[in-house]
């Protein structure tokens, strides 16, 4: 006598606009309750930052006295801080990707009923999430070198939080998507974050620079992100002549327009997100 399985039907259901929404904000709770979950590592993040505020910024002020026109150094390399604060924090944090594919569970994502977009997007989230964080954490050290809280400035320095965080956070999810290891991504991350953050000018002038030096700032999508970082803090500071110290970036002799250094890592953070995006479902087709 023979045995017959029954046959259970099941349904998929049907990807709706609602439910990408909900495979958004559930990558995104994830990451969310990881990193709330261990503090440590957010005090570990924050160690970096505070490293080159405090003890670069107080170590070297003897040596600027000449060349600042009076202001403190930390004043000036604040803004790169904040910056390179978000820069190390969404590369690190993107590398859960890595970690995921490793323990399997990005597999159980791929299989879902989502599409590939939402589980990048969810990432992407996660990550800018964290980062932004981070950002924000470093800007409520404002007041302890010199910064001022006002609203203008506070409200400026979010939203450029938020935008650097967002394409940092798009550029380690690429990155995470083209590499199988974690060991890998921490190489990489080791040979793009550092030349990214100094040569972004975060604790140097952008003026005056040789020429190989100059065209690699300018090159550097960072240097467009901490430039109009550094003009709202030295539009609110109470430093009376700035001299090159706040020259910003130009092209063909003249400055360019905060607004237009905003856009453009907007712009290449949207491009980063595509190129993430396509390469993370063919990965996950082959």
């Amino acid at each position: 006598m023979s045995a017959v399985a029954d046959v259970v039907a099941v349904r998929v259901p049907e990807r709706t606009l609602r439910s990408e929404a909900r495979a958004v904000r559930t990558v995104w709770r994830r990451d969310m309750i990881r990193f709330l979950a261990n503090r440590g590592q957010t005090m570990t993040w924050l160690v970096q930052p505070l490293l080159f505020l405090f003890v670069l910024g107080s170590g070297l002020q003897p040596l600027s006295d000449a060349s600042t026109g009076g202001a403190d150094l930390k004043t000036f390399i604040f803004p790169g801080v904040v910056c390179v604060a978000v820069l190390f924090t969404a590369m690190i944090s993107a590398a859960s990707l890595v970690w995921d594919r490793e323990l399997g569970f990005l597999k159980e994502m791929t299989i879902a009923p989502v599409s590939r977009t939402s589980i990048i997007l969810g990432k992407l989230a996660g990550g800018a999430t964290i980062a932004a964080a981070q950002g924000v954490i470093v800007l409520a050290l404002a007041g302890l070198v010199g910064v001022p809280y006002a609203p203008g400035l506070v409200a400026g320095a979010l939203a450029l939080i938020v935008l650097v965080a967002f394409a940092v956070t798009a550029f380690g999810v690429l990155v995470a998507v083209s590499i199988r290891q974690a060991q890998s991504f921490t190489w990489v991350m080791q040979l793009v974050v550092f030349p990214m953050f100094f040569l972004s000018g975060a604790l140097y002038p952008v003026a005056g620079l040789p020429a190989w030096l100059e065209i690699l700032t300018k090159l550097n999508p960072l240097t467009y992100a901490v430039d109009p970082m550094r003009r709202l803090v030295f539009a609110h500071a109470d430093v009376t002549d700035t001299g090159t110290l706040d020259a910003g970036v130009t092209w063909f002799g003249r400055q360019v327009p905060a607004l237009v250094e905003a856009g453009l890592v907007f712009a290449i953070g949207l491009a980063l997100l595509g190129v993430a995006v396509r390469r993370f479902a063919r990965a996950a087709e082959g």
